[in-house]
């Protein structure tokens, strides 16, 4: 085999996923085969800087893209005196002063996602985000005016093709004018990757028609896993080994509730299923927010939906029907639910009250321990008040054989954050996803692989796991476009293929030298 190098860039890197799955790509034509080399990346956060290094073993470079009147309008403040404006030099300074075959432009999609409202999406704070699009696209072509690059990947939501609309023209006009064609497309991040959640996203494409040639493979769509697939070869929640991203999160106990009565698969609109009087179900309140996907759980067999910035088990379908119990908990307990006159289910060998449903409701008074023909039992089952002392600790001191009980009155509140084991009706714990769990679904690491990102925040973490590009399908992108590469190197217009081209409209677009 030959063995050749292609290079690529990234603007917005983030975390560094796509990045990651640019490296993983090894296309290969006839007897010659390429592996990707990353020149480096962009982003204005240093943790996700520091990430990158991580994930791609490349230094990234930290630098705000904005211009000053969009660091202005975003930041509603004038930027501090030793901030400056990023130029094309300092882009090339951050490619290592090289030229890359394939950028790769993730720019910030808050602006244009439908999670924004409408009234917010268009104040001059977002309108200022979206306007990265065009700046990063601008900032690219003039790096690299002398010696373009070869092929550029656009991504972002698939609302940008609405709500900017604009900045697409413009940014068509930019690319057009540099000699480039362009294609915009949408396509499934998890089924061209092959991931356990269905991610849409926008991609335009676009090929520097001197230097490409006019036709680019389909990434093969590989279809969608069940979640399943990939958390049972995870440690179970809470396992230490897995380290601090694989714990569970503390959730408000009426929270703990209502994920409980929320049939898998669906979300909190199944509670009405239930019936309520004055708003309570017994000693519960399950009468959640009325929005769609509120605390929705994700069934074990069954694909999720996308993964966000912001992935809560209250503002969305991240909580998962887990069959699995929990080893340790290490918060509130294990409870189980149960309907009434109902009989219980095996005595296990640590059948503890915190251990399932191995209480009972005893109506018979006045329990007494029998020894031959005597009763005895003073205290038995004893309960203290919490302002009163007890009697001289034993070594048998247990709570039926004697008063080792106390009258805590430091009940959780329905608003207390607790980690809790409700078995569901349908047998399951249903929980929210752990940040490492997410991770694996996004494909930044496989379930079996240790993760830990910079810092000890899972809010930041979740965050940049969310705005990640899964490497899954970055690198099935940097597969067909490497194939592109090496056929245009060997002078080749056309390979025998069992791929289809991506014809509609990409590889239509991409085969004149004009806009579409």
């Amino acid at each position: 085999m030959i063995k050749d190098t292609i290079t690529h860039f990234h603007f917005c890197c983030g975390l560094g996923a796509g990045a990651k799955g640019f490296n993983m790509a090894n296309p290969r034509v006839g007897n010659v085969e390429a592996r990707f080399e990353c020149l480096g990346g962009i982003d204005v956060e240093p943790a996700a800087i520091r990430d990158f290094k991580t994930l791609t073993g490349t230094d990234g470079t930290v630098m705000d893209l904005f211009t000053r009147d969009q660091y202005t309008r975003f930041h509603g403040v004038e930027p501090p005196k030793e901030w400056k404006e990023a130029t094309p030099a300092d882009v090339r300074a951050a490619a290592q002063n090289r030229t890359p075959n394939v950028v790769f432009i993730s720019s910030p999609c808050k602006g244009a996602s439908g999670l924004l409202s409408q009234k917010k999406a268009v104040t001059p704070k977002y309108q200022a985000l979206n306007e990265l699009t065009l700046r990063c696209v601008w900032l690219m072509v003039e790096a690299w005016k002398d010696d373009p690059v070869d092929l550029i990947v656009f991504e972002n939501v698939p609302r940008l093709a609405s709500r900017g609309r604009h900045l697409l023209d413009q940014i068509n006009q930019v690319l057009s004018h540099a000699g480039y064609a362009v294609a915009e497309t949408t396509h499934d991040c998890g089924e061209i990757g092959g991931l356990a959640q269905s991610r849409k996203r926008f991609l335009l494409v676009a090929r520097h028609v001197e230097k490409v040639p006019p036709f680019l493979y389909q990434p093969a769509t590989k279809g969608l896993q069940s979640v399943g697939s990939v958390l049972e070869r995870m440690p179970l929640p809470g396992d230490e080994a897995a380290g601090p991203m694989h714990r569970v999160r503390p959730l408000q106990w009426k929270t703990w509730v209502r994920l409980a009565f929320v049939e898998a698969g669906k979300d909190w609109r199944s509670l009405e299923r239930l019936v309520v009087e004055n708003g309570h179900l017994r000693d519960f309140l399950i009468m959640p927010e009325r929005r769609n996907g509120f605390i929705g759980v994700n069934d074990w067999e069954q694909s999720m939906g996308v993964i966000a910035g912001k992935s809560y088990a209250t503002n969305g379908a991240f909580s998962v029907a887990d069959p699995r119990s929990p080893r340790s908990l290490g918060g509130y307990g294990a409870y189980g639910i149960i309907p009434w006159n109902e009989s219980m289910g095996v005595v296990t060998s640590q059948s503890a009250v915190g251990g399932g449903r191995f209480a009972v409701a005893d109506p018979r008074p006045n329990l007494k321990r029998k020894k031959g023909d005597n009763f005895y039992g003073g205290g038995h089952y004893g309960v203290l008040p919490w302002d009163s002392f007890s009697g001289a600790v034993s070594a048998a001191a247990c709570h039926d054989n004697g008063r080792w009980s106390v009258a805590d009155p430091r009940l959780p509140e329905a608003s207390d954050n607790v980690v809790a084991y409700i078995k569901a009706l349908d047998g399951c714990w249903h929980r929210p996803f752990t940040t490492l769990e997410l991770a694996a679904l996004q494909s930044l690491i496989e379930p079996e692989e240790y993760l830990l990102l910079d810092g000890l925040n899972d809010r930041e973490w979740r965050e940049r796991i969310g705005n990640a590009v899964p490497p899954a399908a970055s690198r099935a992108i940097a597969e067909v476009m490497g194939t592109t590469i090496l056929l245009a190197r060997q002078g080749e217009t056309f390979l025998l293929d069992n791929a289809p081209i991506w014809v509609k409209p990409m590889a239509a677009a991409l085969s004149v030298g004009g806009v579409q």
